[in-house]
């Protein structure tokens, strides 16, 4: 059959109140861009009316913010999964206009086949290609495709003449069989390929809306003082270990989360000599893991989506010849798999936003109950990682917080799956070390110096019993902040002993 060409406001009118909509992307890489934007206009227009509109969102991650942004300004959405990272959809969960479910990256596919989220009716996506056949092609991310593509009634595709087709050939689909009959995905390498090129679906559910858009990737913040002082950490780290022979000389896959931080410890193992060139497997590959490969760091990478700013996906798009031999990008259930992570012995590099003495991880909520993104994919590789990396920096608000904290306000990962934590100040090495001496590691190697003797004095308070925590007083960091706006005030002993 031909390929049934509609304008993009047609296309919203498909998607009804109360739906549940699937969208391609993974971050603000490969998600629809124009599509989403007239649904948002439905809705501005059916509430002036009076009439309900709202519906169900699920990402392969965060998206862009013609998204999130524009659906969650126009009030359109009445549920939203896995993860966010727009200023107006935070605005929104925290405001508790929505319900906001935040999940592990690799188990949404999964949920939504397993129909534990509901019916997905309509599924819109990017591509660089889409066949009479119903062969689609993604552009520079595959997320949740695959599944939302195969469960949706009707099947949206905003064809973006903007990436070229090229791309076919960059891509791995796969979907794992659902239990009880699942078997092994079988990734036994970083450079294996077990799927497909293209996403297959019946062509009589799609429907195509050309486009012309650009991405949106902005410029990441350039590397400051802190994060290379992190980087350098890291990679002197990666060094000693090698030289004790606790990573292989060859080295292993590195995962990498997203963001400055992350940036900066791939440049700093780049150019320390003493690192071979190693692979990637993460979630997001980044401005820097690109310029990696061209300086011949990085030998090859697999991800879910190329996670870059626009300067950096033009000068890809017009190199594909380099990198076609040198990348691939899987669905996030894929590339976030935890037994492959196990399998391939993936060292999990994650950022933080506060570390408590004893190695718990808040990495989602600020001061515990404002949500900040989500958990995001690092979860899935924190369990189960050859060696799970923390970074943070050591204070925020300019010194008026401190990052490492006596109890973290909630916690995502515990101390059973925190190995290792570095900020600006060095490595808290927390293997085979009891909660004491973790803590004692903690404060001396990644707490800023103006509140290490704070800490201390929580510490050496005398509570009895293995895990020497407070309940009374371990949210005087906290309280301080709330009453004064800096952690500096703290003062234990207005705080009676637990």
């Amino acid at each position: 059959m031909s390929l049934r060409f509609i304008s993009a406001e047609e296309a919203a009118s498909f998607v009804k109140h109360g739906d549940n909509v699937g969208f391609s992307g993974f971050t603000h890489a490969g998600c629809p861009k124009v599509v989403p934007v007239e649904i948002a206009k439905r809705a501005e227009a059916e509430h002036a009316a009076g009439n309900p509109f709202r519906i169900g969102i699920l990402t392969g991650a965060s998206t862009g913010d013609s998204v999130d942004g524009a659906l969650a300004r126009a009030k359109a959405i009445a549920f939203r999964t896995p993860y966010q990272t727009n200023g107006d959809m935070r605005a929104a969960i925290n405001g508790c206009e929505l319900d906001y479910f935040d999940l592990h990256l690799s188990q949404l596919a999964q949920e939504i086949r397993y129909g534990f989220l509901g019916k997905i009716r309509v599924a819109i996506v990017e591509a660089c290609a889409v066949s009479e056949r119903g062969e689609i092609v993604p552009t520079i991310a595959v997320g949740i495709t695959p599944t939302i593509c195969r469960l949706a009634d009707v099947v949206i595709v905003e064809l973006n003449r903007r990436i070229p087709s090229g791309l076919r050939g960059l891509h791995d689909i796969y979907e794992p069989q659902d239990p009880p009959g699942r078997k092994e995905i079988p990734v036994y390498a970083v450079r294996d390929r077990i799927g497909t090129d293209c996403v297959r679906v019946d062509p009589e559910k799609i429907f195509v809306v050309e486009t012309d858009r650009d991405g949106e990737g902005s410029d990441f913040a350039p590397v400051d003082g802190v994060t290379e002082r992190i980087g350098n950490n890291v990679a002197d780290f990666f060094v000693s270990e090698m030289k004790a022979g606790r990573i292989p000389s060859g080295f292993l896959p590195i995962q990498s989360g997203v963001g400055n931080i992350a940036n900066a410890v791939l440049s700093s193992m780049g150019v320390n000599p003493d690192i071979p060139r190693f692979e990637v497997y993460t979630e997001v590959i980044q401005d820097a893991v690109l310029d990696m490969m061209r300086q011949g760091y990085i030998r090859f990478a697999s991800g879910c989506s190329l996670t870059v700013s626009n300067n950096a996906l033009h000068r890809f798009c017009g190199d594909l010849n380099f990198f076609e031999s040198k990348l691939v990008l899987r669905p996030s259930e894929v590339s976030n798999n935890p037994g492959i992570a196990r399998r391939l012995g993936i060292i999990a590099l994650n950022t933080a936003i506060e570390v408590d003495i004893f190695g718990n991880v808040n990495s989602t909520h600020v001061n515990g109950t404002k949500m900040m993104n989500g958990i995001g994919g690092s979860g899935d590789f924190t369990r189960n990682s050859y060696l799970s990396v923390f970074l943070t920096p050591s204070t925020a608000k300019g010194g008026a917080i401190s990052c490492i904290v006596p109890k973290v306000t909630h916690e995502d990962h515990n101390e059973h799956s925190v190995k290792i934590v570095v900020s600006e100040y060095g490595v808290a090495d927390l293997r085979g070390k009891g909660p004491r001496r973790r803590a004692e590691e903690i404060i001396a190697n990644c707490a800023h110096p103006d509140y290490r003797p704070l800490l201390h004095e929580y510490l050496n308070r005398g509570v009895k019993g293995h895990l020497p925590q407070d309940i009374y007083a371990c949210y005087a960091f906290h309280h301080a902040l709330r009453e004064t706006g800096s952690m500096r005030n703290t003062d234990f002993a207005k705080y009676p002993q637990g």
